[in-house]
């Protein structure tokens, strides 16, 4: 049953995106910009393109994380037991071996930083009790978050096919983890996590203060099928933005682009929300015809 609905849910996805309009030579494949408290659009481009999402899948992992804990089905002192499966998973990972355990607390810590995709698989297992159904709950999450163009094929984001996501519905999750687990957001800010021996760096390079804007989080993400992808939320006195940018050929390419949509985006005073650009698009149509 649950492999029916994933695959209803996969052409539905298709059918989305397929007639989106592809806007060439950009620094990035696709790129949105939401005003994080109001969800309204400020500006973007092939945001409707559907692509893999690589390691942005573990945002809804977390994110499924975070809702368990407020459901009081977790602790962050609660330990996972990593599976065979877990284990053989690819890199990136933490190198774990069947039978090792992690709290849940460092769980996260390996995701945010690390982007451990064995640790994705364990923490998937661990809150559904085993992979399948915690897919299963990442696709219900998405669709009640309104991501019509998304798929979860797995916890990781480690590559596939079918695993395919946009700008507009990144935007969408980050913005669920800012506004609906402040209590725990602030995992994304860390710069470094220690592990046994091991000092592991946040691959986020833009995390921290410039010129008045403070990156915070959210997440990095890389695939060959996708190239660099990026969520970042920042803030600048009251304000927060989201930016998404999918497919750089470099990670240096795509963090300087998420620094010039930052720029753009906090210039800009207020976005447009979804009416109102249905309103301008239908506006430009008649126009032309």
């Amino acid at each position: 049953m649950r492999s029916l609905v994933l695959f209803f849910l996969l052409v539905w996805s298709f059918a989305v995106g397929a007639d989106a309009p592809i806007r060439s030579g950009t620094p990035v494949k696709a790129a949105f910009v939401m005003d994080a408290r109001t969800g309204r659009y400020i500006c973007g481009y092939n945001e409707d393109v559907q692509t893999q999402p690589a390691s942005l899948t573990k945002m809804m992992t977390l994110l499924l994380t975070f809702k368990a804990f407020k459901n009081r089905k977790i602790k962050l002192s609660s330990t996972l037991k990593i599976s065979k499966k877990a284990a053989s998973q690819q890199p990136c990972k933490l190198g774990l071996k069947a039978g090792e355990k992690i709290t849940v607390r460092n769980a996260i810590l390996a995701l945010v930083t690390k982007s451990a995709n064995d640790v994705a698989v364990a923490l998937g297992e661990f809150i559904g009790g085993n992979e399948n159904t915690f897919v299963y709950l990442m696709n219900k999450e998405a669709r009640r978050l309104n991501m019509k163009s998304t798929v979860f094929v797995n916890p990781s984001g480690w590559k596939n096919p079918k695993q395919l996501t946009t700008a507009r519905d990144m935007a969408k999750l980050a913005r669920a983890l800012v506004r609906d687990y402040p209590r725990y957001y602030h995992f994304f800010a860390t710069k470094r996590f220690s592990y046994k021996r091991a000092s592991i760096k946040n691959h986020n390079k833009l995390l921290g203060s410039r010129n008045g804007v403070v990156v915070d989080g959210i997440k990095t993400g890389y695939v060959a099928a996708s190239g660099y992808n990026l969520a970042a939320s920042a803030k600048k006195g009251k304000r927060r933005l989201i930016v998404v940018a999918l497919g750089g050929e470099t990670a240096k390419q795509r963090d300087v682009e998420v620094d010039r949509l930052l720029k753009k985006g906090f210039s800009k005073k207020k976005g447009k929300s979804m009416s109102e650009i249905i309103v301008l698009r239908n506006k430009k149509v008649s126009r032309k015809v």
